[in-house]
């Protein structure tokens, strides 16, 4: 009996979902980055990273292996993630699965303040719902990547949680509003779009019920934050694209283009929402609980959504095809989602039914994301790239590979160069033209990124998977 009651009392805290799910996405985390879903993110992450350790540690130089003979240095996001990779490596040696565990680390504790912040406002059973929601999202997969999509939105609700609690509690203490600078400021200079959140202060903000004075000090810090970001987005990067000759960062476009993008795309654009973030049964819950909110007057929680949906759709705006070509871009809104489903599920009183419903989203998205824990064969092969290499060549001989815009082999070659489509290295001028930068070796991939071309050059190894060629400089 006492231990039906404390398996029944563990079912229901929230703690031990989020260590559940934690455990879960532990399997594979040792995996190299090569999945198929976006492996070409998460090496661009690693590969600033790594260069952070073996070139320079200088956080304000973030640098990434594919700028042909250029050094590398480029404007992207404020690299903190990249950082505590390297940190890890600098303590603990070279791996590339520290970025997975940071992200699942920090991302666990976000849904923890996820289900924190909801806490406040709304009933337990929502807040349990919601949170549990969004640990089974597209959230479960993500959260594990390294990538700094979670990591970013999971220092955000951290912020919000504090900033909530220094506009909202009865007891005064500058603490709180500290912790909402600190972990907001991280949040948003880790990945711009996650700031979105933050115009939910909007709401207690113009409460009556809040004093003055909390609403002049959270004013100020809350503009303070503003000039890091503002000073590194729009004047440093621009500085490193202009100074080192390399795009990367992708800075977004005007609101009526990308507005005109995401209608030509529209069919994947609104697949965001109702595939990739909750999957079908996660929507159809999304979508009840916005129509029984509105039958309730819940104007919290619908304000929360509607707020929520203005502001992200300025994201998206800017975004444009982008947006609707990369799934991961959905992310941003799927803890709103997670709460609106969530309160669906929470009004539901039939325990059996309550119960399926959580184990019916649980089920549909996990197994939809599962494919994201197994790497394949064919796939593997690519990081035996490094090995074949050293080898035939120099860590400092420059390379490019046939993988079009995908830098994953130039990273696990773990050298510097190029990465170019088969057409171009088709060309005998684009050939000569690399030769004239320094490139010294071609790779063409067989399977996994490319197919077999032949090129007119003496190769140097091949196998099924690749065949290294030499290119002779001038």
């Amino acid at each position: 009996m006492q231990l039906s009651v404390t398996i029944s009392r563990w079912l229901k805290d929230i703690r031990f979902w989020i260590l559940l799910f934690a455990l879960l996405r532990l399997y594979g985390i040792t995996n190299p980055p090569v999945e198929v879903a976006h492996s070409w993110r998460q090496t661009t992450v690693a590969m600033t990273a790594r260069n952070f350790l073996e070139v320079d540690p200088n956080i304000l130089y973030p640098r990434i292996d594919i700028g042909g003979d250029l050094s590398g240095i480029t404007g992207m996001e404020f690299p903190l993630f990249n950082y505590l990779i390297f940190l890890m490596c600098r303590l603990f040696g070279f791996a590339h699965w520290y970025g997975r565990l940071i992200n699942l680390v920090v991302s666990s504790l976000g849904c923890f303040f996820f289900y924190k912040l909801l806490r406040r406002f709304f009933a337990h059973r929502v807040a349990f719902c919601s949170t549990f929601i969004l640990l089974v999202s597209l959230w479960f997969s993500y959260s594990r990547k390294i990538m700094p999509d979670t990591f970013s939105l999971s220092l955000v609700i951290m912020g919000m949680y504090f900033g909530m609690q220094y506009l909202t509690r009865p007891r005064h203490s500058l603490l709180p509003l500290l912790l909402y600078a600190l972990f907001s400021l991280a949040g948003v200079l880790s990945k711009l779009p996650s700031g979105y959140l933050l115009v939910l202060f909007a709401i207690p903000f113009f409460s009556p019920a809040v004093h003055t004075k909390r609403k002049v000090w959270f004013a100020v810090l809350s503009l303070l934050i503003c000039i890091p970001v503002g000073l590194w987005y729009f004047f440093w990067v621009p500085q490193l694209v202009s100074r080192y000759g390399l795009e990367h960062f992708f800075m977004g476009k005007g609101i009526a283009e990308g507005a005109r993008e995401l209608a030509a795309n529209l069919p994947l654009t609104l697949k965001h929402f109702y595939d990739y973030a909750l999957k079908y049964i996660g929507f159809a819950l999304f979508a009840a609980g916005l129509i029984y909110a509105f039958l309730r007057k819940e104007w919290k929680l619908l304000a929360v959504t509607g707020l929520s949906l203005l502001a992200f759709a300025a994201v998206m705006l800017k975004a444009g095809w982008t947006f609707a070509h990369h799934v991961y871009y959905i992310l941003p809104f799927v803890p709103v989602m997670s709460l609106v489903a969530g309160f669906a599920v929470a009004s539901v009183h039939k325990k059996w039914l309550f119960t399926l419903l959580l184990a019916a989203v649980a089920l549909e998205n996990i197994l939809n994301q599962h494919s994201d824990f197994i790497i394949r064969p064919d796939r593997l092969a690519i990081v035996q790239l490094e090995q074949v290499m050293d080898t035939l060549s120099q860590p400092s001989d420059l390379i490019v590979v046939n993988s079009g815009e995908d830098p994953t082999p130039v990273y696990f070659a773990h050298r510097k160069g190029w990465v170019a489509y088969n057409n171009q290295l088709a060309d005998p001028a684009y050939l000569q033209s690399l030769a004239n930068h320094g490139c010294r070796y071609v790779i063409i991939l067989k399977q996994v990124f490319g197919t077999d071309i032949s090129l007119p050059l003496t190769p140097l190894f091949s196998d099924p998977n690749y065949t290294v060629y030499a290119l002779n400089t001038p």
